[in-house]
């Protein structure tokens, strides 16, 4: 558990910690969001509506491009979210005013597009082979 490596939480109870942390990166409130605690089971419970009415796709019968739209969307969502749980001053203050985390971000980008990259060519490769098979073109 990664719990184990980490400082003690400042909340007593896991359920009021998920809790927190889900109202920080929310665009819009969730009234029903809360937390409970069963004393005798010793269980944290994550509280939410139960349906949001907000719509889903079919991932499975989309087209390539519209599944690019879509994991581009997700990703932005998710980018978002992500952006409003930190602390921009303390952030900012541990960065500095140096361009030396800037341009480790910069490399790393780079590092991964070119990891991407020889992966893909790996795969590719093997379905070429035959060692796996593939569906191309969908």
């Amino acid at each position: 558990m990664l719990e184990t490596y980490l400082p003690a939480s400042p909340y007593q109870r896991h359920g009021q910690r998920v809790v927190v942390g889900q109202r920080m990166m929310q665009a819009f409130p969730d009234i029903f969001l809360g937390w409970a605690h069963d004393r005798r089971s010793g269980c944290d419970y994550y509280v939410r509506q139960m349906r949001d009415m907000q719509g889903s796709f079919d991932v499975d019968a989309m087209k390539p491009n519209e599944l690019q739209l879509y994991s581009e969307l997700c990703g932005w969502a998710l980018a978002r979210a992500h952006a409003r749980s930190g602390d921009a001053a303390a952030i900012s203050g541990y960065l500095g005013t140096t361009d030396v985390f800037d341009r480790a971000v910069g490399a790393f980008a780079i590092d991964y597009a070119d990891q991407n990259q020889a992966d893909y060519e790996t795969l590719l490769a093997a379905v070429a082979d035959g060692r796996i098979e593939a569906l191309q073109g969908v």
